[in-house]
Protein backbone atom coordinates (compact mmCIF):
# COMPACT_ATOMS: atom_id res chain seq x y z
CA UNK A 1 0.00 0.00 0.00
CA UNK A 2 1.63 2.97 -1.12
CA UNK A 3 0.69 6.57 -1.24
CA UNK A 4 -1.15 6.84 -5.02
CA UNK A 5 -3.40 3.75 -3.52
CA UNK A 6 -4.00 5.58 -0.41
CA UNK A 7 -5.57 8.73 -2.30
CA UNK A 8 -7.81 5.99 -4.58
CA UNK A 9 -8.63 4.31 -1.51
CA UNK A 10 -9.81 7.87 -0.40
CA UNK A 11 -12.00 8.17 -3.81
CA UNK A 12 -14.16 4.75 -2.28
CA UNK A 13 -14.92 6.84 0.43
CA UNK A 14 -16.63 10.17 -1.28
CA UNK A 15 -19.21 7.67 -2.96
CA UNK A 16 -21.40 7.36 0.67
CA UNK A 17 -20.41 11.26 1.22
CA UNK A 18 -21.75 12.37 -2.49
CA UNK A 19 -24.85 10.00 -1.94
CA UNK A 20 -25.90 11.93 1.50
CA UNK A 21 -25.49 15.23 -0.14
CA UNK A 22 -27.13 14.41 -3.29
CA UNK A 23 -29.97 12.96 -1.69
CA UNK A 24 -30.41 16.03 0.82
CA UNK A 25 -30.84 18.07 -1.56
CA UNK A 26 -27.36 19.83 -1.79
CA UNK A 27 -26.61 18.46 -5.44
CA UNK A 28 -24.00 21.35 -6.10
CA UNK A 29 -22.21 20.56 -2.95
CA UNK A 30 -22.61 16.99 -4.31
CA UNK A 31 -20.82 17.91 -7.97
CA UNK A 32 -17.86 19.29 -5.43
CA UNK A 33 -16.92 16.23 -4.00
CA UNK A 34 -17.49 14.81 -7.45
CA UNK A 35 -14.70 17.48 -8.32
CA UNK A 36 -12.77 16.03 -5.19
CA UNK A 37 -13.03 12.40 -6.89
CA UNK A 38 -11.84 14.08 -9.90
CA UNK A 39 -9.00 16.11 -8.23
CA UNK A 40 -7.76 13.03 -6.59
CA UNK A 41 -7.90 10.43 -9.39
CA UNK A 42 -5.55 13.28 -11.47
CA UNK A 43 -3.60 13.56 -7.97
CA UNK A 44 -2.95 9.97 -7.53
CA UNK A 45 -1.70 9.16 -10.88
CA UNK A 46 0.69 12.05 -11.28
CA UNK A 47 2.09 10.80 -7.49
CA UNK A 48 2.10 7.22 -8.97
CA UNK A 49 4.21 7.84 -12.57
CA UNK A 50 6.09 10.59 -10.93
CA UNK A 51 7.76 8.87 -8.39
CA UNK A 52 7.42 5.32 -10.03
CA UNK A 53 4.78 4.16 -7.33
CA UNK A 54 2.71 2.40 -10.19
CA UNK A 55 1.44 -1.19 -8.71
CA UNK A 56 -1.27 -4.03 -9.92
CA UNK A 57 -3.18 -3.07 -7.11
CA UNK A 58 -3.38 0.25 -8.26
CA UNK A 59 -4.18 -0.28 -12.04
CA UNK A 60 -6.89 -2.21 -10.92
CA UNK A 61 -8.57 0.08 -8.06
CA UNK A 62 -8.02 3.09 -10.12
CA UNK A 63 -10.41 2.24 -12.79
CA UNK A 64 -12.85 0.73 -10.10
CA UNK A 65 -13.03 3.64 -8.39
CA UNK A 66 -13.78 6.28 -11.15
CA UNK A 67 -16.36 3.52 -12.62
CA UNK A 68 -18.02 3.19 -9.25
CA UNK A 69 -18.76 6.91 -8.39
CA UNK A 70 -19.63 7.26 -12.21
CA UNK A 71 -22.07 4.76 -11.69
CA UNK A 72 -23.13 6.04 -8.72
CA UNK A 73 -23.78 9.34 -9.96
CA UNK A 74 -25.49 8.43 -13.09
CA UNK A 75 -27.66 6.25 -10.75
CA UNK A 76 -28.64 9.59 -8.41
CA UNK A 77 -29.13 11.06 -11.74
CA UNK A 78 -31.46 9.01 -13.28
CA UNK A 79 -33.75 8.55 -9.98
CA UNK A 80 -34.01 12.36 -10.13
CA UNK A 81 -34.84 11.86 -13.61
CA UNK A 82 -32.34 14.41 -15.02
CA UNK A 83 -30.84 11.52 -18.01
CA UNK A 84 -32.98 8.96 -19.60
CA UNK A 85 -32.95 5.34 -18.58
CA UNK A 86 -31.61 4.87 -21.92
CA UNK A 87 -28.51 6.63 -21.23
CA UNK A 88 -28.31 5.19 -17.71
CA UNK A 89 -28.79 1.47 -18.82
CA UNK A 90 -25.69 1.84 -21.77
CA UNK A 91 -23.76 3.44 -19.37
CA UNK A 92 -23.96 0.57 -16.57
CA UNK A 93 -23.32 -2.01 -19.15
CA UNK A 94 -20.32 -0.71 -20.47
CA UNK A 95 -19.07 0.11 -17.21
CA UNK A 96 -19.76 -2.64 -15.37
CA UNK A 97 -18.87 -4.89 -18.35
CA UNK A 98 -15.30 -3.18 -17.92
CA UNK A 99 -15.02 -3.78 -14.58
CA UNK A 100 -15.90 -7.47 -14.52
CA UNK A 101 -13.72 -8.01 -17.71
CA UNK A 102 -11.19 -6.84 -16.04
CA UNK A 103 -11.32 -8.71 -12.45
CA UNK A 104 -12.27 -11.84 -14.68
CA UNK A 105 -9.24 -11.78 -16.58
CA UNK A 106 -6.90 -10.18 -13.92
CA UNK A 107 -7.79 -13.67 -12.19
CA UNK A 108 -6.76 -15.58 -14.77
CA UNK A 109 -3.16 -14.27 -14.65
CA UNK A 110 -3.76 -11.95 -17.60
CA UNK A 111 -2.62 -8.21 -17.50
CA UNK A 112 -5.29 -5.43 -18.00
CA UNK A 113 -4.43 -2.44 -19.62
CA UNK A 114 -3.89 1.33 -17.63
CA UNK A 115 -5.76 3.64 -18.69
CA UNK A 116 -4.90 5.24 -21.48
CA UNK A 117 -5.37 9.00 -23.04
CA UNK A 118 -8.69 8.01 -24.60
CA UNK A 119 -9.59 6.49 -21.47
CA UNK A 120 -9.02 9.44 -19.59
CA UNK A 121 -10.26 12.01 -21.96
CA UNK A 122 -13.63 9.50 -21.78
CA UNK A 123 -13.66 10.04 -17.99
CA UNK A 124 -13.40 13.90 -18.31
CA UNK A 125 -16.46 14.21 -21.33
CA UNK A 126 -18.68 12.06 -18.36
CA UNK A 127 -17.92 13.96 -15.97
CA UNK A 128 -18.46 17.50 -18.06
CA UNK A 129 -21.88 15.53 -19.40
CA UNK A 130 -22.54 15.23 -15.62
CA UNK A 131 -21.50 19.12 -15.21
CA UNK A 132 -23.98 20.16 -18.01
CA UNK A 133 -26.88 17.88 -16.94
CA UNK A 134 -26.33 19.59 -12.81
CA UNK A 135 -26.59 22.63 -14.35
CA UNK A 136 -29.81 22.09 -16.74
CA UNK A 137 -28.30 23.10 -20.24
CA UNK A 138 -30.18 22.77 -23.22
CA UNK A 139 -27.88 20.31 -24.70
CA UNK A 140 -26.89 18.20 -21.91
CA UNK A 141 -28.18 15.02 -22.77
CA UNK A 142 -27.55 14.90 -26.72
CA UNK A 143 -23.71 15.75 -24.99
CA UNK A 144 -24.07 12.79 -22.97
CA UNK A 145 -25.42 10.33 -26.09
CA UNK A 146 -22.07 11.27 -27.58
CA UNK A 147 -19.99 10.62 -24.93
CA UNK A 148 -21.72 7.33 -24.42
CA UNK A 149 -20.80 6.73 -28.39
CA UNK A 150 -17.48 7.73 -27.48
CA UNK A 151 -17.20 5.35 -24.61
CA UNK A 152 -17.96 2.82 -26.23
CA UNK A 153 -15.70 3.28 -29.00
CA UNK A 154 -12.86 3.48 -26.16
CA UNK A 155 -14.18 0.33 -24.90
CA UNK A 156 -13.56 -1.31 -28.06
CA UNK A 157 -10.03 0.30 -28.57
CA UNK A 158 -9.00 -1.23 -25.13
CA UNK A 159 -10.36 -4.61 -25.82
CA UNK A 160 -7.69 -4.57 -29.25
CA UNK A 161 -4.90 -3.49 -26.34
CA UNK A 162 -5.76 -6.08 -24.09
CA UNK A 163 -5.35 -9.09 -26.51
CA UNK A 164 -2.45 -7.46 -27.95
CA UNK A 165 -0.91 -7.28 -24.37
CA UNK A 166 -1.95 -10.97 -23.58
CA UNK A 167 -1.40 -12.77 -26.70
CA UNK A 168 1.77 -14.66 -25.25
CA UNK A 169 0.72 -15.39 -22.23
CA UNK A 170 -0.71 -18.71 -21.20
CA UNK A 171 -4.07 -19.33 -19.43
CA UNK A 172 -3.53 -19.90 -15.85
CA UNK A 173 -4.98 -23.49 -14.74
CA UNK A 174 -6.66 -24.07 -11.43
Amino acid sequence: MNLPNLITLFRFTLIPVYLILFFSGKMMIAFIVVVAAILSDILDGYIARKREMVTEVGIMLDPLADKLMMITVFISLLYEQLIPWQAAIAIFLRDIGMVIGGFFYHFQGKKTVPANVMGKLTTILYYSAIFFIVLNLKFSVSFLWIVIIFSFITSIIYIFQFKSLNQNIPKKVN
